[in-house]
């Protein structure tokens, strides 16, 4: 399958241009490209970024020049595969993350036969695996987890899914908010501490007419974001180990 990386940069950003921040250095995205590269599913590697700073970078088939938000990013770097089946896309600040971090989320959403999958992550994976790093977690019956920052969808949703997308990614750090946009059900069952996943999966097909999925991933790498000077830091300190 192809894979778009978001590596687009707004006024909220608290990391500018973050794509390009140098790492041991090698730019950022080239980690997340070299773990794209690694793994034998992957086809074809677009970018959305500033296309002039894009083309310089080796591991890119195809550069889209960014627009004014994520979303829109979204829907420009879906355009050259729309005819696909399934597109993987992921953001530009994941670093850590390791082609078998790849396969492994890919293998398990093609298994799932979902229109749309997203990565989650046990908080005893994450810490132990990286004890500094500061991470949203949310709990619920199956456990505690965190979000990553790959998904697997179907471009024919894409469009249709757009206006509602847009706030749960606004609220995905915020599991209160989150909560509440799925329903009174869903936060009382939060709440009570009886939410399950499959409960959240089932909403989500409600709200959407997709199958959607959450997939538990072994691989904390999948979801560990840098986006404030600490998390280069640590970064820097994991990748220079590694």
């Amino acid at each position: 399958m192809n894979a778009i990386i978001l590596a687009g940069s707004t006024k909220e950003d608290r990391l500018p241009d973050k794509a390009f921040i140098e790492i041991n250095g090698k730019y950022m995205i080239s980690y997340v490209i070299e773990a794209l590269k690694g793994c034998d599913k992957i086809e074809k590697i677009a970018a959305v970024g500033d296309s002039g700073k894009l083309k310089k970078i080796e591991g890119i088939d195809i550069v889209i020049e960014q627009a004014d938000n994520i979303m829109n990013n979204v829907l420009k770097g879906v355009q050259p595969f729309k005819g696909d089946k399934r597109v993987l896309i992921l953001t530009c600040d994941i670093p850590m993350l390791t082609k078998e971090a790849v396969c492994d989320f890919i293998e398990k959403a093609e298994a799932s036969g979902a229109d749309l999958c997203y990565p989650i992550v046990r908080k005893e994976d994450n810490l132990k695996k990286f004890p500094e790093a500061k991470r949203t977690y949310a709990k619920v019956k199956e456990g505690i987890f965190t979000g990553g920052n790959i998904f697997y969808v179907n471009p024919a949703i894409i469009d249709r899914l757009i206006k509602d997308a847009k706030q749960f990614i606004t609220y995905r750090k915020k599991p209160w908010k989150l909560g509440k946009l799925l329903g009174g059900k869903i936060l009382f069952l939060f709440l009570i501490g009886r939410l399950s996943i499959s409960h959240i999966e089932e909403k989500a097909g409600e709200l959407f007419g997709i199958k959607g999925k959450a997939i538990i991933s072994e691989y904390p790498e999948i979801g560990n974001d840098v986006d404030k000077k600490e998390d280069v830091i640590m970064a820097t300190k994991y990748l220079s180990q590694k």
